[in-house]
């Protein structure tokens, strides 16, 4: 399947089918993804647990769900724990000169010697800084974004979703208090169809972009528009004309609880 294909099917799919396991060489799989993610300096603080709903301790899987996203969670075959943990950050000095000695960081005779004298300290007065809430977010995103593209890729489909629970997974987990929860992850084998009604609403592109500076829309060409739509990177807008009889289903073929939330 081509990237801007993946890329267009990458909408969260909510419904999931609970009788059919996931793989764990598809849950590694996402996992191989993620870590080949660009990151900072090279920490990798991204991390992940999978919850497997058939073999997870009760209590962790009661943890996991909310009042709003709580269905979605108790249907899922697997839910990843996605969390960031900030001690990666006191490794930075040998994840930068993994950089130096691979030829990623630094030229010369003398690079590393470099590196040691002007960029170890510089890191060291912000490590504490840099475990803050900010680019460690951004950089897992990515990793995460990743990880979603190779599930779909792989056929599954997924859903992120925040918690007001994290505190408690973390204990559930036997997480440290290094660790920071960022979301979870549904993911097991669609139960609605991929184009899950269609084209999700987005702001319009002209509030989002800019161009050379704050105020100047960046111009959208319709040329590139149609070129991703032929490629199905962008596809027909929702609701499609037979969402709502899918969502009636579902909730009858999931017993689910009709209280407008679906």
């Amino acid at each position: 399947m081509e990237l801007k294909e993946v890329m267009g099917r990458r909408r969260s799919i909510r419904f999931l089918n609970p009788h059919k396991p996931v793989e764990r060489e598809k849950i590694q799989m996402m996992f191989e993804a993620s870590r080949i993610a660009s990151h900072w300096g090279n920490v990798g603080s991204l991390r992940g647990i999978a919850v497997f709903r058939d073999s997870a301790p009760k209590e962790v899987l009661e943890s996991l769900t909310s009042p709003i996203a709580g269905y979605q969670i108790r249907l899922a075959p697997v839910s990843i724990v996605w969390f960031l943990e900030t001690a990666a950050v006191d490794q930075q000095s040998d994840r930068l000169l993994e950089l130096c000695r691979v030829g990623a960081l630094g030229y010369g005779e003398g690079k590393e010697e470099a590196i040691r004298e002007q960029l170890f300290p510089i890191f060291k007065n912000i490590a504490e800084t840099t475990k803050a809430p900010g680019l460690g977010e951004v950089d897992c995103g990515q990793g995460i974004a990743q990880a979603t593209l190779m599930a779909f890729d792989l056929g599954l489909g997924t859903c992120c979703l925040g918690t007001p629970h994290g505190e408690q997974i973390r204990q559930n987990l036997g997480m440290p208090e290094s660790c920071r929860i960022l979301l979870i992850q549904t993911v097991g084998y669609p139960a609605e169809s991929p184009e899950a009604g269609g084209q999700r609403p987005r702001q319009p592109f002209e509030d989002l972009f800019h161009l050379d500076g704050y105020g100047n829309a960046f111009p959208r060409s319709q040329e590139v528009v149609d070129e991703l739509t032929s490629d199905r990177m962008l596809q027909a807008p929702a609701p499609l004309p037979w969402r709502e009889a899918e969502l009636e289903y579902l909730q009858k073929a999931l017993d689910l609880k009709g209280n407008g939330l679906l």
